[in-house]
């Protein structure tokens, strides 16, 4: 007869050694912190709520993270990732810099609820490292110094951060709200009075003409052309 005062036997999975099959790790916690920003907001986010997707104490969560700034730099450093992870330098250096520029857009418009939240944080971790390395490497290329190679990584990463995270806020609105945005170059900048705004009013027409590829693309050439032309150095 079992002694109902004895304890359980325990089950394989609690054997010691194995971990139990809801073991906390930073990669389950940061995938539990992702799934509850893109469904529900920034606002939800929260330890608790972390600790309750994963059936785990939220206090365990600080087990791996100092708190939630440390989350939030965590998912900073994987959407860097998804842009970095695997990228070679192109064939110049101008190449490599569209490319890298066009990849971290891509991250932020599949992400845009996190780009919105971290996009002006600095993640110091490997990957954003990855991603210095490799803009530094183009700009050393091109012929600049130590000194002005600092100073154009952090400009292009910034402008490619603010355009990024400009459009993925743009995603995050209801549809009506967006398509309003979308819609306004063409109906309610048309309509535009030429008396009052004239200026405006002669243009108007070509405002409607570009999209947000076209706005990105055009903004990154402006912004290299003065690079290239900074260099000395034609591509």
């Amino acid at each position: 007869m079992t002694d109902p005062d004895s304890p359980a036997p325990r089950s394989a999975g609690a054997r010691r050694g194995r971990p139990p099959s809801n073991a906390l790790s930073r990669e389950r916690i940061l995938d539990a912190a992702l799934a509850v920003l893109e469904r529900e907001g920034p606002d939800a986010l929260t330890l608790r709520r972390l600790g309750a997707d994963l059936g785990s104490n939220h206090t365990a969560v600080l087990r791996y993270f100092s708190g939630k700034d440390d989350i939030l730099l965590g998912l900073a450093e994987r959407l860097i990732a998804e842009a970095v992870d695997g990228f070679e330098p192109g064939p110049t250096w101008r190449a490599t810099l569209t490319g890298l520029a066009r990849r971290v857009r891509r991250a932020c418009l599949a992400h845009p609820a996190l780009a919105v939240l971290v996009a002006s944080r600095v993640s110091r971790r490997d990957a954003e490292f990855r991603g210095a390395d490799l803009v530094i490497g183009a700009l050393l290329e091109a012929g600049f110094g130590a000194r002005e190679s600092a100073r154009y990584y952090r400009s292009l990463v910034d402008v490619t951060l603010a355009m990024s995270s400009f459009e993925a806020a743009s995603a995050m609105l209801d549809g009506p709200e967006r398509e309003g945005d979308r819609m306004a170059w063409q109906r309610e900048y048309l309509m535009a009075s030429p008396q009052r705004f004239p200026q405006l009013a002669s243009v108007a027409p070509h405002l409607a003409q570009a999209d947000e590829d076209d706005q990105f693309e055009f903004v990154m050439g402006l912004l290299l052309d003065a690079v290239e032309a900074r260099s000395g150095r034609p591509v």
